[in-house]
């Protein structure tokens, strides 16, 4: 009930047993077909540094207009947070489940993680932008042409005031049908 996206994040974040805990969370998510679709990649570390240049040179591939300012601002995304969780849904269009619902199913495994991550006292915000829809940004990540990533996880802890929010705000969102 308290699950909402961090504004920043800090050290530390998760350890190798929280990590465990929260990929084991994320593969219980609905998979109709029990395909799998799921890939996790993590980015920490130096290997932030590395995914910063890859967003910046993505950014001056498709708009070669961006200031120096503008690429940097795009590399400084990869240190939002310790840590980063590549989400993708590895696709088989050759089975008889929709992609769409292998997409859906690596979604579920992302929203996993940041709940189980919230649960070890961590938190994360997802988050996507151009990149995540570029191939060669997939390509450079290990991905496939016909896999789509789902979102960029940072996780960490939680820095400054946390907000409170209502617990009815769900009811504006929700209508019957008759």
């Amino acid at each position: 009930m308290e699950r909402r996206s961090a504004r920043a994040l800090t050290e530390p974040a998760p350890d190798e047993g929280s990590l465990a805990l929260i990929f084991a969370s994320a593969v219980r998510a609905p998979d109709h077909g029990r395909l799998r679709p799921w890939r996790f990649l993590t980015v920490r570390g130096a290997a932030r540094e590395r995914f910063g240049e890859l967003l910046a040179t993505h950014l001056q591939r498709t708009q070669p207009q961006s200031s120096a300012e503008t690429l940097q601002r795009e590399r400084l995304k990869a240190f939002r947070a310790p840590l980063i969780v590549v989400v993708a849904a590895h696709c088989n269009p050759a089975v008889k489940i929709p992609v769409i619902e292998q997409i859906l199913s690596a979604g579920a495994a992302a929203h996993a993680v940041m709940l189980a991550a919230l649960a070890l006292g961590y938190n994360a915000m997802w988050k996507t932008g151009g990149a995540a829809y570029d191939d060669t940004v997939k390509a450079a990540l290990g991905l496939e042409p016909g896999d789509a990533i789902v979102g960029f996880l940072y996780l960490g802890t939680e820095a400054g005031e946390q907000p409170h929010f209502a617990h009815s705000e769900w009811r504006e969102l929700v209508r019957e049908f008759s």
